[in-house]
């Protein structure tokens, strides 16, 4: 067979491939569509979901009470979607909502009513009814406190899991078991009261109903605990449980519960759509006319990416909301870098004097590393999120991981078996690749001091301008909804008012009372829950009166409630903490990798560094602090990494092969000139998506789209500006202080 047919078979089977990634990602199989794009699990800005809302039974509910509710209501509902989100409505109820489901009864069955858990001394305190194969107490819970018969209390639990363990009764065979994890003051409780209960029960209450009435065989003081004799692994899911919904620190009654409709509008859907059809267009357009044949590989590759993502989106179950597609959206964008990188190398090895053949091969070989690095790098960092974060963070770098892997497949892989196959169909000349043009070194060591007074002076300006803001207004930051929560109302329209007024309500409050909100719409019924920023009680009146006056709304019908953020404060804290153990994580690889500690300080200074620069932005602008301004932060860290690792790959290289005559300012100065074409061309592409999201997506799309695109500049200014003189400074001067 020879080579021109071999390679068009090739190029063929490319395109069957993406041919028919492309069908399962818009058509899909069977009924239900699988693995489409339609069947992957929507959030509630795209397909709605259950609402529900509880109430605390006690009068004397402390805030910090209310904090610890939210948060372990969170880590619950997160098992249902990542992008489930709890908040605090007034003083004494909190809202659970859960996208991508429309059974309320189904998830209020799973969930749970979380009520009361107690675990109880047995002596004296259960009844046995044996027609029943049941225990009941003897005693009420008040009745038992005053008696001092309570061992534990939901405050005291930390975790409970089902599992299987080697039976204990018979050999070879497995029983199923509940693993109990208890707090410290749990742990002291639990083994004060297993010493003086060895073969007697302790019975776990749960809404005053005995779910287990295990027997303790032996005293327990490390603070976890075997409960054993179920049946089957069922038995045991369901007693973990119940025992981790009773783990909260009040106890907490149903109130209502609704399926709600998509808090965006079918026109936001399409929009966006709309704007991700444009920058993908845009994006290989500009791929194929600078890179020439290479660039129809990318295309190819591109494709075969997205119907790959839209797989694995379904095959991991992920929830996607208007962020998420936006967030795919960029990642098109971003992985195109890996292409760039690759088809830069290529056209230096033709201008070195190689054929093409060899120098696609070398082109891939030389590239190799600083894709590798700079993507394990990244990947580092969407493992510790996904562990240790939880809400949108968790399920963010679910998204940004499944890019990662797939980005490095489809341009180690993809890209390089259609290069080939093109190369063999007959593209072989050496004018459908180009060749890389003699560049005259540019001095950026020399004018790193002026690259360093303008970051200095940007991220003093959004230093300046939190001060101000913060003593002005009380807010350094326009802290939005998730964050600083707000004022709910619930609206009933008239039957006229039927359609979707999503849209027509947003611009409403907007008019109105100048202020952004989210709109969801019950199921079933005509009732609207419109969120907004907190507002005081004229400016209520004021909504109140347009939707009267509009809509011959019954005023009667109208309820307001101030509610928190669903951002919580652990939530926020546990997400700060996993971006610092990321970026420890990442500075520690980065070190071992490239074999010196002053290229990882420096990638992590630069880090730092657009971080407080896009800061500055939202800052300066007072652009609304949302769940979109973590995901824009977490991706420019992800961005910025990339790009610096590609320059730090190349003086790495350099710096192996200098000579005595070179110095270590023209290696830096050499290496960043050498990659200034891949680190513009990246910046574009993922620039030209991002910027057809701010010309053609909605304005919640918008907010996150602005700041992001500042944040691509401004990591293509540090990665190209900073960290390459920074590293310099530290490799020349540092070091000369150590050795004195």
């Amino acid at each position: 067979m020879n080579a021109n047919l071999k390679g068009g078979l090739k190029v063929l089977g490319i395109l069957a491939f993406a041919a028919f990634l492309m069908f399962m990602a818009v058509v899909g199989f069977g009924e239900g569509k699988m693995f489409s794009a339609s069947a992957i699990k929507k959030g509630l800005d795209l397909a709605g979901g259950v609402s529900i809302t509880y109430e605390a039974t006690a009068d004397d509910v402390s805030e910090e009470e209310m904090g610890d509710a939210i948060y372990k209501l969170q880590l619950r509902a997160d098992v249902y979607s990542t992008e489930a989100s709890v908040y605090q409505e007034g003083t004494k109820r909190i809202t659970v909502e859960i996208p991508g489901v429309n059974d309320a009864e189904t998830i209020l069955t799973d969930l749970g009513n979380p009520g009361a858990l107690y675990f109880v001394y047995g002596t004296g305190n259960l009844r046995y009814d044996s027609a029943n194969d049941k225990y009941y107490l003897t005693k009420t819970i008040d009745e038992l406190k005053a008696a001092d018969q309570i061992v534990l209390n939901g405050n005291d639990i930390s975790d409970a899991k089902a599992g299987s363990q080697e039976a204990q009764s018979y050999v070879g065979g497995r029983e199923y078991v509940v693993q109990l994890f208890l707090n410290d003051e749990g742990s002291k409780k639990f083994a004060e009261a297993t010493e003086k209960s060895i073969g007697q029960k302790i019975a776990i209450v749960y809404d005053n109903d005995v779910i287990s009435a295990p027997t303790v065989n032996t005293a327990i003081p490390g603070g976890s605990a075997i409960i054993s004799g179920m049946a089957d692994f069922e038995e045991a899911d369901i007693l973990a449980s119940t025992i981790r919904i009773g783990a909260l620190p009040i106890e907490l009654k149903e109130v209502r519960s609704n399926v709600v409709g998509a808090q965006l509008g079918q026109d936001a859907i399409r929009t966006s759509l709309i704007a991700g059809a444009v920058g993908f267009l845009c994006l290989v357009l500009f791929m194929i006319v600078y890179y020439r044949v290479p660039g129809i590989a990318a295309s190819l590759a591109l494709v075969v990416y997205v119907g790959l993502m839209v797989f694995f989106l379904n095959a991991f179950n992920a929830t996607l909301t208007l962020l998420g597609i936006a967030g795919i959206i960029l990642s098109i964008g971003m992985a195109v870098d890996a292409n760039v990188i690759i088809f830069q190398r290529i056209r230096e090895e033709l201008a070195r004097g190689l054929t093409v053949r060899s120098a696609i091969k070398n082109g891939f070989k030389k590239a190799f590393s600083a894709i590798f690095d700079g993507n394990v790098t990244t990947l580092i960092a969407a493992f510790v999120l996904f562990v240790m974060a939880s809400g949108g963070v968790k399920g963010f770098s679910t998204t940004l991981a499944i890019g990662i892997v797939l980005s490095m497949f489809t341009a180690l892989a993809v890209t390089r078996l259609t290069l080939t196959a093109l190369y063999e169909v007959g593209f072989s000349n050496e004018k459908f690749y180009g060749i890389a043009k003699q560049r005259k070194t540019i001095n950026f060591v020399k004018n790193s001091p002026k690259f360093f007074a303008v970051s200095c002076v940007l991220i003093l300006v959004g230093i300046v301008s939190m001060i101000v803001f913060g003593v002005k207004d009380k807010k350094p930051l326009n802290y939005g909804l998730d964050f600083s929560g707000g004022t709910s109302l619930s609206v009933t329209l008239p039957d006229k008012y039927s359609e979707s007024m999503n849209l027509e309500l947003e611009k409403l409050v907007s008019d109105t009372i100048s202020k952004t909100s989210q709109i969801t719409k019950v199921s079933g019924e005509n009732t609207y829950i419109i969120k907004t920023m907190e507002i005081d009680k004229d400016q209520r009146a004021q909504v109140v009166n347009a939707l009267v006056e509009k809509y011959n709304v019954d005023e009667s019908l109208i309820e307001t409630e101030n509610i928190s953020g669903n951002v919580s404060a652990e939530m926020r804290r546990h997400a700060i903490i996993a971006v610092i153990v990321a970026v420890i994580c990442m500075l520690i690889y980065i070190w071992f990798r490239f074999k010196n500690f002053n290229f990882a300080a420096s990638a992590v200074i630069a880090l730092v560094h657009d971080v407080l620069v896009v800061l500055m932005l939202y800052a300066v602008s007072r652009i609304s602090v949302g769940n979109g301004f973590i995901a824009c932060m977490l991706t420019i860290v992800g961005y910025s990494i990339n790009a610096t690792i590609v320059i730090f790959d190349r003086i790495r290289e350099n710096m192996a092969e200098k000579n005595k005559k070179t110095s270590v300012t023209e290696i830096v100065d050499m290496s960043i000139t050498q990659t200034l074409s891949r680190s513009i061309n990246t910046s574009l592409t993922t620039f030209l998506m991002v910027f057809a999201l701010v010309i053609f997506g909605v304005d919640s799309l918008k907010v996150f789209a602005f700041p992001l695109m500042f944040g691509i500049i401004a990591g293509a200014y540090s990665s190209v500006c900073i960290t390459g003189p920074l590293w310099h400074f530290m490799e020349t001067h540092l070091k000369k202080k150590d050795e004195e």
